[in-house]
């Protein structure tokens, strides 16, 4: 009735994952790793296809479209599925009406006790609160098969989850909540983490393209902060621009001789500025100052609910300078791309 599809980069989680979910149920891993890399190692139960390295989305439909039953049941290579997990998912989909096409399992994500939670911890803490995330998402195949499974134009694990489940909402196949429990441990994807996860807004355009405006509304998420981003990297960027020009704008310096008893000696006298020059620093100073508060705005909205300390401040600086245009340019790709 139940086959559980894993797609891999061949992550060191994955042996767990496997142990939690257990011998009951049969599972497909597929694995997604680009060229002809080493085998995963896994038990003989496991059968494992190949996707070639494109993406979860890809590895997604290579995996139930390799299985034969009735429901297919996604997990991501780095959850840990409750003891008695095998159960409960059949408990949730054995009774299912025919016009429910998904049940999501019920995420959590285990915090650290004694201190408040990371920037990365609190992102991370939010997928319990998501709506059809993959990380424990178990669709009908007929309803799979209906849809034409994921998207494969999103290449990265954001988005496709969310796209696929509006997709068939709006096909008419309800989507609830089942009682299974899956954990979602914390990963330490490293310093700059919070950089490299705005590509995400590239994925976001093409949501937007496929679902319209509304689509953030749509899928229980929380309005974004893509507009400040953009008006502080345009604050930057025009402070940094006024000031260049402001330098090479700057008053030449001309020669005068001093009266013929002392014509020994040369001096230098600055042409005074323009008018207009004047107030080329007075707006760049401007500029600058929107910057520096909308940026001091951004780092204090994430440091002010975390732990404080040296390291994490440090990080939330660092970042915090260098998400708005990064965000901004990810953006610009996307809807570059979107449009071709």
């Amino acid at each position: 009735m139940i086959t559980v599809v894993i797609p891999t980069v061949g992550r060191a989680t994955l042996p767990a994952t496997l142990a939690a979910v257990g011998p009951g149920l049969p599972v497909i891993v597929v694995d997604d790793r680009k060229g002809a890399p080493a085998p995963l190692g896994l038990p003989d139960r496991v059968r494992v296809v190949r996707s070639g390295g494109r993406g979860p989305a890809a590895a997604r439909n290579a995996g139930w479209r390799a299985a034969d039953t009735p429901w297919v049941v996604f997990l991501d290579d780095d959850v840990l599925p409750r003891p008695g997990w095998a159960e409960a998912v059949w408990k949730d989909l054995v009774d299912l009406p025919d016009d429910v096409g998904g049940s999501q399992g019920r995420v959590v994500v285990p915090l650290p006790a004694g201190r408040p939670p990371t920037d990365a911890e609190r992102n991370t803490a939010g997928l319990a609160g998501a709506l059809w995330v993959t990380a424990d998402m178990a669709y009908r195949r007929a309803a799979l098969e209906a849809s034409r499974g994921f998207d494969e134009r999103f290449p990265r694990a954001y988005r496709e989850d969310a796209d696929l489940a509006l997709r068939m909402t709006r096909a008419g196949w309800r989507l609830v909540r089942g009682e299974r429990v899956t954990e979602h441990p914390v990963r330490a994807d490293g310093f700059w983490a919070s950089v490299r996860f705005q590509r995400g807004n590239a994925d976001d355009a093409l949501m937007r393209r496929l679902h319209g405006p509304a689509w953030r509304a749509a899928i229980g998420g929380a309005p974004g902060r893509l507009r400040t981003h953009a008006a502080t990297t345009a604050a930057g960027l025009t402070a940094l621009l006024l000031t260049a020009a402001t330098a090479a704008a700057a008053p030449p310096v001309r020669a005068w001789r001093r009266p013929a008893w002392r014509r020994s000696r040369v001096s230098a006298r600055p042409l005074g500025p323009a008018p207009a020059a004047r107030v080329v620093p007075v707006l760049a100073v401007a500029a600058g100052g929107a910057w520096a508060v909308l940026t001091a705005e951004f780092a204090w909205r994430r440091i002010a609910p975390g732990p404080r300390t040296p390291a994490e401040v440090l990080r939330m600086a660092v970042t915090s300078v260098l998400i708005p245009p990064v965000a901004v340019a990810h953006r610009l790709r996307g809807e570059w791309k979107v449009r071709r």
